[in-house]
């Protein structure tokens, strides 16, 4: 049995962990936070990456039991390397209001919505394969009805229209108050 605390204190980073694919970085993400660790998406330096623009901050005191729990859940990845400051993943978000709707753009994805109902008008970027698939299964539908798209997504442009998602969803309820 894999034992992990949930600590009180604010999140420390200091470990970088590295992969092939954007796909395991997501998986391994969705891992660690099921196993009650802190992680952040980041962007490797250039001099670190091993193929894969995404890497796992995470708090390095906890390095062992990270390590574990991505081996016992079968979740690849390259290495796990003690470092200080790796980049944040881009969070530029850019919203532009219109009469009716909104659209929040995140990285080269863009999310429109009715700014009254939170009806999803249009989902537009990226060339990823999954990115149809979250077209055909949010469109149409309320924002507070769908799934998040890096649950049901495992590339990068599925992790740029999650962040326009949940900006989107903001507004949203903020406007509905």
């Amino acid at each position: 049995m894999i034992f992990s605390f949930k600590k009180n204190h604010r999140f420390e980073g200091g470990g970088l962990i590295l992969f092939h694919n954007v796909e395991e970085a997501i998986r391994a993400e969705k891992v660690l936070k099921s196993g009650n660790y802190e992680t952040k998406l980041v962007a490797p330096p250039p001099e670190l990456r091993k193929g894969c623009d995404l890497a796992l901050e995470i708090n390095i005191v906890e390095m062992a039991g990270v390590e574990r729990l991505l081996h016992l859940k079968e979740t690849s990845f390259v290495e796990i390397l003690p470092v200080k400051g790796a980049g944040e993943l881009l969070n530029v978000v850019k919203i532009k209001d219109f009469d009716d709707a909104c659209m929040v753009k995140a990285g080269n994805m863009k999310l429109t919505f009715d700014k009254k109902t939170g009806v999803i008008l249009n989902i537009s970027g990226g060339g990823c394969p999954d990115i149809p698939f979250l077209h055909i299964s949010m469109l149409d539908k309320k924002l507070s009805d769908v799934e998040r798209p890096k649950d049901k997504g495992y590339t990068l442009c599925a992790l740029m229209l999650d962040r326009a998602f949940t900006e989107s969803l903001e507004i949203w309820q903020k406007g509905t108050k």
